[in-house]
């Protein structure tokens, strides 16, 4: 939780989360993924100062727990004086305690946020889906807390001007808007409508950007002029050098036996994709069903 301090901007975990959203298709499988749609409703996440504490706290709690499909988890939720916004502990189950910062005592309307990155830690732990190091679990949690339809009270969260500033979670805000963005182009959903914090706005747009650049690079053919032109030439000198290409390119070329073929992440779920180079093909991701169309 950062409240007061400098907020961190930007995309430096994007390979992470990337390599986030390949895990949630991979272990939840297409038909799974699309099985979060529609996201949290707004009304079910709002605290109203005349809400009780304690029983309001319940009834969003409850309501993540079933939009995330936990239905015989139950989740148990104090308050007190603590370091980060909240915590949970992870056990077997039925029962889940959650322990959330005292300061959401006095600032109700982001208790929802709170709660969404814990139970989406209680899911995944039902679903045995984690990654090495603290940090890139965190975003894991983050990642499939706004990629399944719960995460976007975080954004919301994000308040930010010339004198203070909270954010709540392990994503910058613009990551944040890029696991949305996606989301989005996926279930055909506009979060944007029901942020409340201008700054969240602000942020989801970059990220929206952010991410549609990933269906506008070579070999796809949305790809802009001077990525076709770059992309010809990475080609040729992977041709005279015997499939080897350049590192650091969006793409990599490897010879096979039926000739040169090109590799790429898909732009919806970020698994490689392979397909043969030889003119405009259309692929097909196995894990996202995404038709990609290519030139190759």
């Amino acid at each position: 939780m950062t409240d007061g301090s400098e907020v961190v901007h930007g995309f430096p975990h994007l390979e992470t989360v990337q390599a986030a959203i390949t895990a949630l298709h991979r272990r939840l499988s297409y038909d799974g993924v699309l099985s979060y749609a529609p996201s949290l409703a707004p009304v079910d996440a709002a605290f109203s100062d005349l809400d009780d504490l304690h029983l309001g706290t319940q009834r969003v709690a409850r309501a993540l727990v079933h939009h995330l499909r936990l239905p015989d988890a139950r989740m148990i939720v104090g308050f007190r004086e603590m370091e980060h916004a909240a915590a949970v502990e992870l056990a077997a189950g039925p029962e889940y305690f959650i322990e959330l910062n005292d300061r959401f005592r006095t600032h109700r309307a982001d208790i929802g946020a709170a709660l969404a990155h814990e139970v989406t830690h209680v899911l995944l732990h039902r679903l045995g889906l984690g990654f090495a190091g603290t940090r890139d679990n965190e975003i894991l949690t983050d990642t499939a807390a706004a990629y399944l339809g719960a995460g976007w009270l975080l954004l919301d969260a994000f308040r930010e001007d010339a004198v203070s500033s909270q954010k709540l979670g392990y994503l910058t805000p613009e990551e944040f808007g890029y696991v949305l963005a996606k989301r989005a182009v996926l279930l055909d959903e506009d979060p944007s409508i029901w942020f409340t914090s201008p700054q969240a706005y602000t942020a989801y747009t970059k990220g929206r950007a952010r991410a549609g650049q990933d269906s506008t690079r070579p070999p796809l053919t949305a790809a802009g002029w001077a990525g076709r032109r770059a992309y010809a030439k990475h080609r040729r000198n992977a041709l005279e050098n015997g499939g080897r290409s350049a590192p650091g390119l969006p793409y990599a070329f490897e010879q096979a036996p039926d000739g040169l073929r090109v590799s790429f992440a898909c732009p919806t779920c970020h698994q490689r994709i392979r397909v043969p180079v030889r003119g405009r093909v259309r692929a097909r991701c196995g894990l996202c069903r995404t038709v990609l169309e290519c030139d190759t």
